[in-house]
């Protein structure tokens, strides 16, 4: 979770305010009332930082629901029952973030979300966030595109970590800065989501100018790197004349 997006949250809520941690096993929300995860309550923390937010924790094992996210189950808690629900870095892993995204709606009344951004999730063999010679992450299944009170999801082809056309340059993703990295979203009232289906090609083109704008290149900049990416393609060609 973003520093900001931890200050901002608890200096928000108030006490009474009940909150849900939906995916927070790897490092829960301290201030959570409630975790839901596939993971059990005594492994959780596994992941630096461990947890967010000042100690205690405000859940436990009685609090801790252990059960597979996507299983299109409602979850089990009524309508609104919680004040405020927060998913940071999860949805983009999940076989149905959708489904997800609906069901934190029902049972919330307001929420964060944090997913990577494009710029993260294009970013070409940086160590400390992908380790090898793939964009972004290796384990993640989905772009993800926020807009007001709506999220959109984009299925992650192989494909992309061979093509250079949208891809985040080293020397370019090792400066991304934190918030950089991360689209945030604060939803209140109806979290709409919704899965953009790719039939034929992948919009490549889209992608190259979406991550062309997010890095502010100029025009000269931005006709070198379309040029750079045409170059190995016409020498594959000259060569096999």
């Amino acid at each position: 979770m973003l520093t900001e997006s931890l200050e901002r949250l608890l200096g928000d809520l108030p006490d009474e305010a009940r909150v849900m941690d939906i995916g927070g096993w790897a490092a829960p929300l301290n201030r959570a009332d409630w975790v839901l995860d596939l993971m059990p309550y005594e492994t959780r923390g596994r992941l630096p930082p461990g947890s967010f937010g000042p100690p205690p924790e405000r859940f436990g094992t009685d609090t801790w629901v252990q059960r597979d996210i996507c299983d299109h189950e409602p979850y089990p808690f009524e309508d609104d029952y919680f004040d405020f629900a927060v998913c940071t870095y999860t949805l983009e892993d999940l076989r149905d973030p959708v489904w997800v995204c609906r069901e934190t709606s029902r049972i919330a009344k307001a929420g964060l979300i944090e997913v990577p951004s494009l710029l993260d999730e294009l970013s070409w063999r940086v160590p400390q966030y992908s380790g090898g010679d793939w964009v972004g992450h290796d384990h993640h299944r989905w772009l993800c595109f926020t807009g007001e009170n709506e999220i959109e999801f984009m299925h992650k082809p192989h494909s992309l970590h061979a093509d250079r056309r949208a891809r985040v340059p080293s020397r370019h993703a090792a400066r991304l800065a934190h918030r950089q990295r991360a689209q945030v979203l604060w939803w209140r009232g109806d979290l709409r989501a919704s899965e953009r289906i790719v039939i034929g090609a992948f919009p490549m083109d889209e992608l190259e100018e979406r991550v062309s704008a997010d890095l502010g290149l100029s025009s000269a900049e931005r006709r070198l790197r379309s040029m750079s990416h045409s170059l190995p393609s016409l020498l594959r060609r000259a060569l096999r004349r």
